[in-house]
């Protein structure tokens, strides 16, 4: 018995299967040359830093003790400006998670200044406040006799200072788009803010978690303008990978073909990272 309203030789299961099949939703032919040029502008700088590398002796460079003396003090530093932006960005993501109204936005518009300050301004910003001379750097030594600028410290913390965003901003959202239901079922049922926080909260934007940390890692590893200003050019205490890179191009610190392995490294540890933030991200379809 065919179906009311259908026609001959279709079934509804039929209808309704084809009902849900949409057009994919296509761009504008126009668009195809502006966006091919701009994959273009994007896409071919990098192969042409890969063709051109010396592949030959790529292990031979990237291992030569200047380029592994970076390589290693770049990874250490990310590392543990990472784990600082996490213990001091979660909480400060939680915090503008839960403010609402103007208060919300000028705390957001102040963790975000590290985004959209240039990288060198925020190296002398820490110079000015960490400085012999700084606000707070002169009573550091003469107090405690502690020098901040131009150690590996002062690498850690511009680090901090441009990668922390990152973190913040991508918890705050996953905050955000969780909402506060479930905490406020669990605080309902008896659990205090630390259990609510550490069982229910913290689960619920851990992948947002792993993605803003791998971002901020990422940041970290690439930093440059505010460590070169603020941390100094010293091999093997501040000399970082993309320092290194530079130096090499001025004549001085590792050899050119070093500095292409480890900018390839940089390369590489980018696309790692943006493969890892992606397969985190919240909400990703499979």
């Amino acid at each position: 018995m065919t179906a009311v309203g259908l026609p001959a030789g279709r079934s509804a299961a039929d209808a309704g299967s084809s009902a849900q099949v949409r057009p994919a939703a296509t761009a504008p032919a126009l668009l195809a040359l502006p966006a091919a040029l701009g994959l273009a502008l994007v896409v071919l700088p990098v192969v042409a830093l890969v063709v051109r590398a010396q592949w030959g002796t790529f292990v031979a460079d990237v291992s030569s003790p200047a380029a592994v003396a970076a390589l290693g003090l770049s990874l250490g530093t990310a590392l543990t400006a990472t784990a600082v932006c996490v213990v001091l960005g979660v909480p400060l993501a939680v915090v503008l998670a839960r403010l609402h109204g103007w208060p919300a936005d000028v705390l957001r518009a102040l963790v975000t200044l590290p985004l959209v300050l240039p990288p060198v301004v925020g190296g002398l910003a820490l110079l000015q406040l960490l400085g012999r001379r700084g606000l707070l750097g002169t009573a550091l030594d003469a107090w405690f006799g502690v020098t901040v600028p131009f150690t590996t410290a002062a690498v850690v913390l511009a680090q901090v200072f441009v990668a922390m965003p990152f973190l913040v901003l991508g918890v705050e959202g996953a905050l955000r788009t969780a909402g506060t239901r479930y905490d406020e079922v669990a605080a309902g049922l008896g659990a205090g803010r630390w259990t609510v926080l550490r069982r229910v909260t913290l689960p619920l934007v851990a992948p947002g978690l792993l993605s803003g940390a791998v971002l901020c890692f990422a940041r970290a590893l690439g930093e440059f303008g505010a460590t070169a200003l603020f941390a100094g050019n010293v091999p093997g205490v501040t000399q970082t990978m993309p320092l290194a890179v530079y130096s090499a191009f001025n004549g001085a610190g590792v050899s050119q073909g070093a500095a292409v392995a480890l900018a390839l490294v940089l390369v590489a540890a980018g696309v790692a990272v943006l493969l890892a933030a992606r397969a985190w991200r919240p909400g990703r379809a499979s």
